[in-house]
């Protein structure tokens, strides 16, 4: 879906993954399942935006287990910019990539 609005999408399996991909490409976003083997979103969340600062990605979380409120919350304080809960209507992600697209960038990492 994000390869056919004209994204640049990176794909990895584990949350580890996530920090080694970010170092390599410097996405202008990151996607990450809050429940992933290796490490969570959180912690890919909270160790983007101390390395990073202001200048880290577009973070954006999906979760279909981590649904509460108090879960929305901490990830917020960790650093996501957005939590979207599963299912994902594309008319829900689409828009929050869009400022990207107009800034002349177009690419997006999916963890």
């Amino acid at each position: 879906m994000l390869k056919d609005e004209g994204h640049d999408v990176h794909t990895v399996l584990r949350g580890d993954e996530v920090l080694e991909l970010c170092r390599l490409v410097r996405p202008d976003a990151v996607i990450a399942d809050i429940n992933m083997p290796g490490m969570s979103g959180y912690a890919i969340a909270r160790e983007l935006h101390e390395r990073h600062g202001t200048l880290a990605p577009l973070l954006i979380a999906i979760s279909g287990a981590w649904t509460k409120s108090s879960d929305r919350m901490l990830g917020r304080a960790v650093g996501f910019d957005h939590y979207l809960l599963k299912p994902c209507d594309p008319r829900e992600l689409i828009p929050l990539l869009e400022p990207l697209r107009s800034a002349g960038s177009q690419s997006a990492s999916n963890g």
